[in-house]
């Protein structure tokens, strides 16, 4: 077997389980419950799926210049995905989409409602 051959076959199964990866975190979004859990579900299996397609391609297509391209991509993914996350649940949690009953450990409940009641007693002086 050729080195070309060998990355070809490491490209062919770095594609197939990025794929994969990616359609566990399509099925997880329709199928998980709350907001916590589709937000793991849209950056976990995603991006690590993005990551192994991205990764897949550099072995199979072997050129600086779409290496290079990829390397972007792969930077933008890695830096916007979990900024993302954040502030979904951030955002989630603020409108009081989030179900308290699924929550096993609420760290920022009562920060939050010390700040909401500040703002209540702003608002009425």
């Amino acid at each position: 077997m050729s080195w070309a051959q060998i990355l070809d076959l490491a490209g062919a199964i770095s594609l197939l389980l990025g794929a994969t990866l990616a359609l566990v975190g399509a099925i997880g979004l329709v199928r998980l419950p709350d907001l916590f859990a589709r937000m793991h579900a849209a950056t976990k299996p995603q991006t690590l799926g993005l990551l192994l397609i991205l990764l897949g391609l550099a072995l199979t297509v072997r050129t600086w210049a779409s290496v290079a391209t990829l390397l972007i991509v792969v930077g933008a993914q890695a830096l916007t995905a979990p900024v993302t996350a954040h502030m979904l649940g951030r955002a989630g949690y603020r409108t009081g989409i989030v179900e308290d009953d699924l929550l096993h450990h609420d760290e920022l409940g009562a920060a939050y409602r010390r700040m909401q009641e500040q703002d209540r007693a702003r608002e009425q002086s």
